[in-house]
This record gives structure tokens, C-alpha cells and sequence, in this order.
């Protein structure tokens, strides 16, 4: 009975297992295709890293080659005051009577008062 039984669902028996399997093979295919997506997520976040320190990177080595420049150079150390071999410092300086540079004179400290002189101006309105 069972080999009877066996042979008439063989065929049945054959369509289910492949179709479970089939189940099975599209699960991993749909968790690789899902793995693939993240790692292609990763790699476009990466690019874009990468062209962003590629071109700070660029961008300070401009940065340095201007700063290291012999006019740049020259013109800040002429701002600090160095000079060359060759060259004359001279200062300007006022002449008498000039005025100052901030247009303001210097004004005399103002006398102090005594604490009687304070109390007397209060009390009295002097």
C-alpha cells in the first residue's frame, strides 16, 4: 500500500519540494539583493566623502602655495616691519606742534576733592 500510495503522489511530492526550495532560493536572492542596495548606499556616501576631502584638499594646498608666495611673503614681512639688506628704515615723527594721530589732546587729571569739599557741594549746591 504505501509504495502504491508513494508512486501516485511522486510527481505532487516533486512539484512541492521544488517549490519550497524555489521559496527558499528567492529568500536569499531578495537578502542579497537587499545587501547589495546598503553596500551601494555605503558606496555613494563614500564618493561623495572622499570628493569632499579631495577638494578641501585642493583647496588648502592653494591656500599654502599663495601664503608661501615670495610677493606675500615679502609684503608681510614689510608689514611687520622687517626689511631687506639694502633697504634705510626711517620713522616719521611728528613734527612740534602736529597734532596727534587720534586727533585728541591728552587732558590734565582732574584735582581731587576732599570728602568735606563732596559733602559741602551736596548739602549746599556749590
Amino acid at each position: 500500500m504505501p509504495m502504491k500510495f508513494l508512486k501516485n503522489y511522486l510527481r505532487e511530492i516533486i512539484v512541492i519540494v521544488a517549490v519550497i526550495l524555489l521559496i527558499f532560493v528567492m529568500m536569499d536572492y531578495n537578502a542579497r539583493l537587499d545587501k547589495l542596495n546598503q553596500l551601494n548606499e555605503k558606496v555613494a556616501y563614500v564618493r561623495a566623502e572622499a570628493t569632499a576631502v579631495f577638494e578641501t584638499q585642493v583647496a588648502l594646498q592653494t591656500e599654502i602655495a599663495n601664503a608661501t608666495s615670495e610677493p606675500v611673503t615679502e609684503g608681510e614681512a614689510r608689514n611687520n616691519g622687517e626689511i631687506q639688506p639694502g633697504d634705510q628704515r626711517f620713522v616719521p615723527i611728528p613734527a612740534d606742534g602736529a597734532p596727534l594721530l587720534d586727533g585728541t589732546l591728552p587732558q590734565a587729571p582732574t584735582p581731587r576733592l576732599m570728602k568735606w569739599e563732596v559733602w559741602a557741594a551736596l548739602f549746599f549746591g556749590e
